[in-house]
């Protein structure tokens, strides 16, 4: 809709996770490196976590694109980590093409065993990839550890990527998968972007897509105003730009402003996140005293009720002895 208007070629802020806008920061660079390496490099167990929205699925999409460059690497990605232990060995034995339906979990790791040394006798690399793996049991996760036991005396036989939000570096820290938590060889975290690269983000989607002059689009102080309220996450950058854009096409105008960021922001609610520490310390100060204060007119209450109820029970008890 607002493409041409803005010499676009295509959408610079769509939220599916698309390789080639990968806004190569020091931090993904290293946690792409990370998982490359470890894949590679047959390591065996590699760990990458960050918060919501802030890019580890692309990430992924990234290193898969990567290895499918060559032909000796197969994969199964799993991305439902909401399974029992034996749901989630058919879901990798069927995604690596094996038949897995009817199987128990003795005949599911045997059948993933035999196929993993046979690939690694070819000099061929197998790879576990497991998106939103804060959601996985501790059973499956210990089932992933067994799975670690494939291995020759010099390298692991199954690369196992475990991607998620950092609930998953909790449940590795806790005492019953201390096992699991000590084979990791590498440990990856994506942290939100700082305001400079906020700004490199931005200008980098829209001159992908096309715009040759991103800076006139956003103004230093429109993406001072995205930062403010996305604090850095480039899921929530891409979804109030390209509502911005919108919002600025409607109007004809020929570049986005903050007061259409601060728009857009208060219409997803992105206000009430991103308040400034001071003002919820104030706010949560004056929700205190507003509780304390009910909790004592409430009592005051109380106390009136049953001084009216004893001064009752005394002028009965007069009337009773005047009786």
């Amino acid at each position: 809709m607002y493409k041409a208007f803005y010499n676009l070629k295509r959408n610079p802020f769509e939220i599916t996770p698309d390789p080639s806008f990968l806004c190569p920061t020091k931090r993904h660079n290293e946690a792409l490196a990370a998982l490359y390496y470890g894949v590679r490099r047959h390591k065996g167990f590699v760990v990458l976590t960050g918060e919501v929205g802030t890019g580890k699925t692309l990430l992924l999409r990234c290193l898969l694109q990567l290895l499918k460059k060559n032909n000796d690497v197969a994969y199964a990605y799993v991305f439902n980590g909401k399974l029992t232990p034996v749901e989630f060995l058919q879901y990798v034995a069927g995604d690596l093409g094996l038949p897995a339906s009817g199987k128990n979990k003795s005949e599911l790791l045997l059948q993933l065993a035999k196929y993993v040394i046979g690939r690694s006798q070819k000099q061929l690399t197998t790879v576990l990839v497991v998106d939103e793996a804060h959601h996985l049991s501790t059973d499956i996760l210990e089932e992933i550890r067994l799975l670690t036991n494939l291995e020759t005396a010099d390298q692991k036989l199954l690369q196992i990527l475990l991607v998620g939000q950092p609930e998953l570096d909790d449940k590795l820290d806790s005492v019953e998968l201390r096992q699991l938590k000590q084979r990791i060889a590498l440990r990856s975290h994506l942290s939100p972007l700082d305001l400079e690269e906020t700004k490199g983000y931005i200008e980098r989607r829209l001159r992908l897509a096309g715009n040759p002059d991103a800076a006139n689009l956003f103004p230093p102080e429109t993406i001072v105003a995205v930062y403010r309220h996305c604090r850095g996450i480039p899921r929530l950058i891409n979804t109030i730009c390209e509502n911005a854009l919108i919002s600025a096409y409607s109007r004809q105008a020929p570049s986005v402003t903050p007061r259409i960021i601060d728009s857009i922001a208060m219409d997803f609610r992105l206000d009430a996140e991103t308040r400034p520490a001071e003002d919820l310390a104030t706010s949560e100060t004056m929700n205190v005293q507003k509780a304390a204060r009910t909790l004592l007119e409430l009592y005051s209450l109380l106390r009136n009720e049953q001084s009216r109820e004893e001064e009752f029970r005394t002028r009965q008890g007069e009337r009773v002895n005047r009786i």
